[in-house]
């Protein structure tokens, strides 16, 4: 069976780190920058970065309707701190003018950790994801305030300051997390992320 062809939105943020974990985790991954390299694709990473850069280049590079319509037709897409900020219908503390692909049924407040300095680790549990809990790495990150009903909570901060703050969910096939597992070396999320565009 063919690995899920699985592209990384390039505009901007940590492109190479997906590509390799996504290649790691046993998908053809690539970068995705033009609407035609989209429709080559199975499933889709939005990375962590600068989410008011990147809703900017999404419309520079003529990428927003093509998404929208992926994601419409179930697409699979993964979204990682700013990524996570792009798939939420609502965002605190964004620009007025910063718009993102509202596929997730939920609110996130954006930099809701506190600031580059205030980057942090700790372990959390991810439902569907074996083994220890994730070290997860965050930084300028983003906490999810409130879920509609088609979402489901799949990871939560385990202690520490930020303890029970949600930082996963799912609704269908898309996923989105506060954390970084890019920079971390442990694949189970980008793998789990691989099998959901193989069954879809």
């Amino acid at each position: 069976m063919n690995p899920p062809t699985i592209g990384v939105l390039a505009l901007q943020g940590d492109v190479r780190e997906h590509v390799a974990a996504l290649t790691a985790a046993g998908a053809d991954a690539r970068p995705v920058r033009r609407p035609g390299e989209l429709d080559a694709v199975d499933g889709l990473v939005i990375p962590g970065g600068e989410s008011t850069t990147i809703s900017k280049l999404v419309d520079i590079f003529e990428m927003r309707e093509p998404i929208d319509k992926r994601i419409a037709d179930g697409m699979p897409v993964y979204g990682s701190c700013a990524g996570m900020i792009m798939l939420a219908t609502e965002v605190l503390d964004g620009r007025v003018d910063q718009r993102g692909f509202a596929g997730i049924d939920m609110t996130v407040r954006r930099n809701a950790f506190g600031r580059q300095v205030d980057s942090f680790e700790a372990p959390v549990e991810i439902t569907g994801v074996t083994g220890e809990p994730f070290h997860a790495v965050f930084i300028r990150a983003p906490w999810v305030e409130r879920v509609g009903a088609g979402v489901e909570v799949i990871g939560t901060v385990t202690g520490g300051p930020a303890a029970e703050r949600i930082v996963a969910v799912r609704q269908g096939n898309l996923l989105a997390t506060s954390f970084h597992p890019e920079l971390t070396g442990d694949l189970r999320l980008h793998a789990y992320f691989v099998e959901l565009a193989r069954t879809a």
